[in-house]
């Protein structure tokens, strides 16, 4: 989405950066001397502001958007459609800026949110891919809470705005997309429950007002969206050729539980086209889903200067005009960028829309405002109007974002006698790699400055003595500097690589064309290895999966760790994990393909389903039948764990009203519904017990193979829980398991289906049948 950079698509990207530091100078000049926050209705100063219906916080919502849209002309309303909000000083409204980011923590991507002396940095999470390798719903609010407690408190001293557009719940369909790193992964019940629980862990007031808003987050990027820049095609001209079963299957269930579960306050539509229509033109997608069948309260917004690319890039009309009232036709209610603003007069002068259109988009966005308290004068005399500087960056929220990277960190190969690595016993340490010690690698994009960096090597020499060699230049490794790195692996107990990516090889507008390591980091990790006395650690530090096959195969590698990008602790967290003050129980959240897949599967692909008679593999865990490297999934501990089925059913029984056909036919599905589904659910107990001599976490993952029926998955997951056992001891995991929800499948046609026949459901090697009949 809309990263500053991007407003402009056609700029060479090597341009980007200075561009965007440019335009963020530039927007937020506005704010620089500021240091108190932007409001309507300050009856404060102007107590002639109390007569006006909007600013009385005693009537409805909708009565106080009413009241104000009845009092603008067409130019103010037109000046509401965009994201550089415009000011109406005879009715005390302020300019506003819509456009801030909190992807993991407030960030300085967009003109709403700067940094300044009053609040030099904020907490830095890991990014959002190895969060979600946690598994952990809970974390995922908590999470939230801390981003939307430091974003009111920078709002609070004028440095921030109250909308957010965040999270981004894309499905990671293809290892190579350059934003795979942003989003929770690539299963959609995972993406689900991450979008569900980050955007209550925004939104969620604590005074317990079901309406209002902490701050209002923005599920993006809607929908299909998972191509930045491949091999010449980039996002700006991508026709996402989709079946209806894989959209309503894969690509919107995120958006639909965003939507219904998270209540989330906005929906942000992408710059690709979707079989043929660009997502912010297209009314089935806006109006008839998102507002119709999903019933979103709040706004949908543009990715930034989406119109203009359907315009000019995609030709998509033949006037500026008909391109505006499309937009507003199809139900976009805010412009990230200026193109509403330009030619929606034109466009209502011209017939194309109504000025009622523009009235129930600007009514959609004022609500929003409203239910923010941005139209209830003084914030200072508000729930959240005591929040400030030094609610930011606090301990608590710093000693989160060291759990939340522990939580998530993957252990993916260990052999016996390598981790954890003895404090005591070990008094040398080489630590080599382009990542070992490095500080903004560890947070990714769409960040904001981080309250203080913890670097890999930071966090091991904190435990033990090290020597340190960097061995690669940067990440891209032209030519790796083998002799240095190889003597001190040589005298060393233990040696620690540090390797894989950062934003110069997977990013926003850069997608891999290969997954293997960049240049010569497998010479490096291949000499260091053979050179090296003690036990060998690779870490990789990436946000997309890597073809990292030599290293597992090598038996002098004792040890792997994935750790995505892991925010402002990293290396705290990751010194954590290797001395084993903290049992590892991540999971990776996608697939880890060998490099000859991408070798045969276009990234422009869109199906998920594999086709035997093209070759095609198909995508993710839940439809590829090739080989990986490793798997969603899969994650080690340093403990053993049991599990055992204490209660599942054996048979499920459907009720079915007289005279239905599937009494006298052989049916293989029926359909999803509503008097069907009600209460037709049963309880799934496992015992888990912790075998081994070390406490932690245990990450339980019900996994379901629903019978072949409909091109269904060959597995998808139907649950996840984290649980914390002390050495020796067992806990009981429960399971709901919802028939109409969990144990149907999507149909050719896009509609749900009960399957008829055995489920086989599995818990790591656990695994049981159950029949499913009527």
């Amino acid at each position: 989405m809309a990263s500053a950079q991007n407003r402009a698509p056609k700029v060479p990207v090597l341009l980007c950066f200075s561009i965007s530091f440019a335009l963020l100078s530039l927007s937020s000049s506005r704010v620089s001397g500021q240091s108190s926050p932007v409001f309507a209705c300050d009856v404060g100063s102007n107590p002639a502001l109390a007569s006006f219906g909007f600013c009385n916080t005693s009537v409805g919502i909708d009565l106080r958007v009413g009241d104000l849209v009845k009092r603008l002309t067409l130019q103010e309303k037109i000046s509401f459609l965009v994201n550089t909000a415009g000011s109406v000083s005879r009715l005390g409204i302020p300019k506003y800026e819509w456009w801030s980011e909190a992807l993991h923590g407030v960030s300085y991507v967009g003109p709403g949110t700067r940094f300044s002396n009053a609040v030099p940095g904020a907490t830095s999470f890991p990014q959002v891919i190895l969060t979600a390798a946690s598994f952990n719903t809970s974390l995922f609010q908590a999470i939230g809470r801390v981003v939307s407690t430091e974003a009111r408190a920078m709002y609070n001293v004028g440095l921030a705005g109250l909308t957010y557009w965040s999270p981004n719940i894309n499905i990671f369909r293809d290892p190579r997309w350059g934003r795979g790193q942003e989003t929770p992964g690539e299963d959609p019940l995972l993406s689900s429950k991450y979008a569900t629980g980050y955007v209550r862990g925004l939104q969620q007031r604590d005074d317990g007002d079901k309406n209002g808003l902490k701050v209002a987050a923005c599920c993006k990027h809607y929908t299909a969206y998972d191509l930045d820049n491949w091999k010449g095609t980039d996002r700006y001209h991508f026709n996402a050729v989709v079946s209806q079963q894989d959209l309503d299957d894969t690509f919107q269930p995120p958006f639909k539980s965003c939507v219904i579960d998270g209540n989330v306050a906005s929906v942000m539509c992408s710059y690709n086209q979707v079989n043929g229509k660009p997502t912010c033109a297209d009314p089935d997608l806006l109006a008839g889903v998102i507002r119709g069948e999903w019933k979103l309260n709040g706004y949908i917004v543009s990715d930034c200067d989406s119109i203009d690319v359907y315009y000019n890039s995609q030709h998509y009309t033949k006037t500026p005009e008909e391109a505006a009232a499309k937009a507003l036709l199809a139900g976009l209610d805010l412009d990230c960028g200026s193109f509403l603003g330009k030619y929606t007069e034109g466009a209502i002068k011209g017939g194309l829309v109504d000025e009622a259109a523009v009235d129930k988009a600007i009514s959609n966005n004022f609500a929003t405002l409203m239910r923010l308290g941005f139209f209830d004068g003084d914030p200072s005399k508000q729930l959240y109007g005591k929040l400030g500087p030094k609610d930011v960056c606090t301990p608590e929220n710093q000693q989160l974002a060291r759990e939340a990277a522990r939580q998530g960190i993957v252990l993916l190969k260990n052999s016996p006698g390598s981790l954890p690595l003895s404090p005591t016993a070990i008094k040398s340490l080489a630590v080599i790699g382009p990542n070992a010690n490095v500080t903004k690698t560890m947070i990714g994009n769409y960040e904001g400055t981080p309250c203080k960096y913890t670097t890999p090597l930071q966090g091991l020499t904190a435990s033990v003595a090290t020597s340190f060699q960097a061995g690669c230049l940067n990440v891209a490794c032209g030519t790796a500097q083998v002799d240095e790195a190889k003597k001190i692996a040589a005298s060393a107990d233990a040696t620690v690589l540090i390797m894989g990516a950062d934003l110069s090889i997977e990013a926003e507008s850069r997608d891999r064309v290969g997954i293997t390591l960049p240049g010569q980091q497998q010479l490096l990790i291949t000499e260091v290895t053979k050179a090296s006395v003690g036990p060998v650690i690779l870490v990789i530090m990436s946000g997309g999966g890597m073809d990292i096959s030599f290293a597992k195969n090598d038996s002098k590698i004792t040890s792997i760790l994935w750790v995505g990008y892991p925010g402002e602790a990293g290396g705290a967290a990751i010194a954590d994990v290797i001395f084993g003050y903290y049992n590892p129980s991540g999971r990776l959240p996608m697939t880890w393909y060998p490099q000859s897949y991408v070798d045969k599967v276009p990234m422009t692909n869109m199906n998920m389903r594999p086709d035997p008679s093209k070759g095609y593999p198909g995508r993710t865990y839940r439809f590829y039948t090739g080989e990986t490297v490793y798997s969603f999934g899969d994650g080690l501990s340093y403990s053993s764990f049991s599990h055992h089925l204490a209660q599942a059913p054996k048979l499920v029984n459907i009720p079915l009203e007289e005279g239905h056909v599937c009494h006298s036919v052989r049916c293989k599905s029926l359909d999803v519904v509503e008097q069907r589904c009600q209460n037709l659910g049963f309880d799934i107990h496992l015992r888990v017990k912790n075998m081994g001599k070390m406490g932690g976490s245990h990450t339980v993952l019900l996994f379901s193979s629903p019978p072949s029926i409909h091109n269904s998955p060959q597995k998808h997951l139907l649950g996840f829980e984290k649980v914390v056992l002390t050495a020796q001891t067992e806990t009981m995991v429960r399971f709901k398991v919802d028939v109409c929800k969990d144990l149907s499948v999507v149909d050719e046609h896009g509609s749900r289906k009960i399957a008829l026949g055995q489920h086989v459901l599995h818990v790591g090697s656990l695994k049981h049948s159950l029949n499913v009949r009527i």
